[in-house]
């Protein structure tokens, strides 16, 4: 039986894969398995539940509150906010649980449920396993011991979260952004409001795009995974960057003021010489995961600045930067961890962070990315291939080893089975685009060759 709880919580076609009786089940399993983790001892248990605006999430959040209150859960709805607002309140407010409805970044009919631990931090896989397996043993029958009398939890809007979390996002700043003209680009998701009331807060003349959100247009054609718009959009304002959100803005990806992109590797780049600059980026060390362009580990080693890779996936960052108590790290996605601020990637705090250092240094931010040389990164996937032999094949190796000596220092190789379908991805970069295109499809043909 397939596991419920991917690496960013239980995701789906909502009212298929997703059902309002899935989320009332896995709500009421979340709270008895905090409840016997000891996580309510002494108290009366409290959870902040917050969503994206999709349609689905209006019956859906109704279907979580209702399992958490059923429980026994005392309950803050805060309405349509980022899933990093939802991860702070939980934190600021001293509540037990979190619970973020969103899909981020996928189309409008998916949904998504994920919890968060006391503190707004990420609920611990191995509790994310008890909740499913409790979840599956009452879904078939097991009874559910239910609270009655004063014993059920109540629900209370908590309208003040908005203003406390922009609050919260201007105060950290360290510069105000006055004189900047910003286009913000809110997916017509989470950030919709929040991020133009925070960048208007600190200072800047904000224009937005895809922030008008009706519940069916979340990130449609619009937000970080389509940046023509915003391109656009700041030429023609003639703005000094534009921003972009994801549906649940927990990323962010930019532009500078000639309409080209800024990657999330290119943003840590600006980030990481701010913050040494300003003594805040803890042992002059970067977190990223393999995957980022090898011209950001090249600029990193020129700036004299460590960096740690971690496998693929915003989790495994996270977990590298609490684990040492690195500052800053992210993915060329745009999910971006300041650790000081932030319990998980903030799409809103990165743009903000990333204009604020535009304004504090007078330059543009296409100077400012110039720091780093995006190389040419060529990705191809072989499917129908056993890729749990990537590792071990004599063959695949030996084919690795001769496309590492040809690209030599200025290029990389990266062979990696995928976490979810049968096939390999192969990663190339080099510092001709024909050469990489050249030497990925080779190491595609060796890896059909020694895996088919």
């Amino acid at each position: 039986m397939a596991r419920l709880f991917g690496t960013d919580g239980v995701r789906g076609v909502a009212n298929a894969d997703l059902t309002a009786e899935l989320a009332l089940g896995l709500s009421v399993a979340a709270a008895h398995v905090l409840a016997e983790a000891g996580t309510f001892e002494g108290h009366r248990p409290t959870a902040v539940v917050g969503r994206d605006p999709r349609a689905s999430g209006e019956f859906l959040e109704a279907a979580v509150v209702a399992g958490l209150a059923s429980a026994g859960v005392d309950v803050l709805r805060v309405g349509v906010l980022p899933t990093p607002a939802v991860a702070y309140l939980t934190g600021v407010l001293g509540a037990d649980l979190g619970v973020m409805l969103s899909a981020s970044h996928n189309p409008m009919p998916d949904n998504g449920i994920k919890f968060f631990a006391r503190g707004g931090h990420k609920l611990a896989d191995e509790l994310e396993d008890r909740i499913e397996e409790t979840y599956r043993a009452h879904s078939s029958g097991e009874p559910w011991e239910r609270p009655t009398g004063a014993g059920v939890g109540r629900v209370t809007e908590y309208d003040e979260g908005f203003d406390r979390y922009v609050a919260h996002l201007v105060g950290v700043l360290p510069n105000r952004l006055d004189g900047l003209k910003i286009v913000i680009d809110g997916a017509h998701g989470a950030a919709a409001h929040v991020s133009p009331e925070a960048f208007a807060r600190a200072g800047a003349e904000v224009v937005t795009i895809g922030t008008e959100p009706d519940g069916l247009n979340i990130n449609d054609g619009c937000g970080s995974t389509h940046l023509d718009k915003l391109r656009a959009a700041v030429v023609e304002h003639g703005a000094a960057l534009g921003v972009a959100h994801d549906g649940d803005a927990d990323r962010c990806l930019a532009v500078d003021h000639t309409g080209n992109a800024v990657d999330g590797d290119q943003i840590l780049s600006v980030l990481a010489l701010g913050m040494r600059e300003a003594g805040t980026l803890r042992e002059d060390t970067v977190v990223a995961t393999v995957m980022s362009n090898l011209g950001f580990k090249l600029a990193m080693e020129r700036a004299g600045i460590a960096l740690v890779q971690t496998a693929v996936g915003d989790r495994y960052v996270l977990e590298e930067m609490k684990a040492h108590g690195y500052a800053l790290g992210g993915e060329q996605s745009g999910h971006v961890i300041v650790l000081d601020h932030a319990t998980t990637g903030d799409g809103t705090l990165t743009g903000l962070m990333l204009a604020a250092r535009v304004a504090a240094t007078g330059r543009s931010l296409a100077e400012l990315a110039g720091v780093m040389e995006r190389l040419p990164q060529i990705l191809v996937n072989v499917p129908d291939v056993d890729k749990s032999r990537v590792g071990s094949s004599v063959e695949l190796a030996a084919a690795v080893a001769d496309a590492e000596q040809e690209l030599g220092a200025t290029g990389r190789v990266l062979l990696r089975p995928s976490g979810t379908e049968p096939l390999v991805r192969v990663m190339v970069e080099a510092a001709d685009i024909e050469q990489a295109r050249a030497v990925a499809q080779r190491l595609a043909d060796a890896v059909k060759s020694a895996l088919g």
